[in-house]
């Protein structure tokens, strides 16, 4: 290939990254928060799924990409409530109930979103941050998704909230030693309801970027399996929220290595580079396997078996 042809490549890899990238943002910043406070979500699938069929469904009855957004937020907040109602019950499994959550949430989006296949929804508007170049290429790739920044702010945020904040030390101590925060007077499972009703909350804007922005549309294999990809991230971010944003724009960089190539005309092994973030995942997981390396940043609860 020429140069231009290589740079045009690069430029589509790190646009794809943030476009690919920011459903992963959301729900991986969802779960660690949720994890922070001791507790783990494997039902961020179906959170995922369901609440981007509520934000389609919002946006396309009220026609307002925003309120479809406040709906697919809300919506993955009802669903992490009830998963945090059942985990604070005796004797219950996070694992078995996030399955569970899963299979719920997939289950009805398939049966509500039916009549949403077909229609169009109005979509979440980008950012043109692109517009000082004349190039085709650096406008595309800076066309970026009007949440993304709001995902690189919440990020931040987190970040600084758990580390200096009378709440973050209180969810971070729920994390680390539910005996420690009962001593104190909090409620251990106020707090991880609390989390990670907002963990859902933050999951089901990925879901409203998904239906509404990349790819834009509604269908039952809309997901992929990013949610459960969501924790292998979180692991591999070390419960960090700056290291999600990364880990996010790394998945979504290998995710959108073959659609790049296709646009610079290379199609040969297309599917085969579709399953590159599905690869890395795996390679993290068997990284990360070491009892050495998943302590490491690991609420000390979430090895806790209740």
């Amino acid at each position: 290939m020429s140069g231009d042809a290589w740079l045009d490549l690069l430029l589509a890899i790190v646009g794809g990254a943030v476009r690919v990238g920011t459903p992963f943002l959301f729900v991986s910043l969802g779960e660690c928060l949720t994890e922070k406070s001791g507790r783990i979500n494997l039902g961020l699938e179906g959170v995922l799924v369901f609440s981007a069929m509520a934000g389609f469904g919002g946006a396309y009855l009220t026609g307002s990409p925003w309120l479809g957004v406040l709906l697919a937020g809300g919506s993955g907040a009802a669903l992490a409530l009830l998963h945090g109602l059942l985990c604070s019950l005796p004797r219950v499994s996070d694992i078995a109930t996030g399955i569970a959550l899963m299979l719920l949430g997939a289950g009805l989006a398939f049966y509500l979103g039916k009549p949403l296949i077909q229609p169009q929804a109005p979509q979440i508007p980008s950012l043109a941050l692109g517009a000082w170049s004349a190039s085709p290429s650096v406008q595309s790739a800076l066309s970026v998704n009007a949440l993304f920044p709001l995902g690189v702010l919440l990020a931040g945020a987190l970040a600084w909230g758990l580390a200096n904040t009378r709440w973050g030390l209180i969810v971070r101590m729920a994390g680390d030693s539910s005996d420690a925060a009962r001593a104190l007077g909090h409620s251990v499972n106020g707090v991880r309801i609390a989390a990670t009703t907002a963990g859902g909350f933050i999951a089901g804007l990925g879901g409203a970027s998904l239906s509404l922005y990349y790819p834009g549309s509604w269908n039952e294999g809309l997901s992929s399996g990013q949610g459960l990809i969501a924790v292998a991230l979180v692991i591999f971010a070390r419960w960090s929220p700056w290291r999600c944003l990364g880990a996010a724009l790394l998945f979504g960089g290998a995710g959108a290595i073959g659609p790049a190539l296709q646009s610079v005309g290379i199609s040969g092994g297309y599917y085969l580079f579709n399953a590159v973030p599905y690869a890395l995942t795996l390679a993290i997981l068997v990284a990360t396997c070491s009892p050495k390396r998943s302590i490491k940043g690991a609420p000390m609860e979430l090895g806790v078996s209740r």
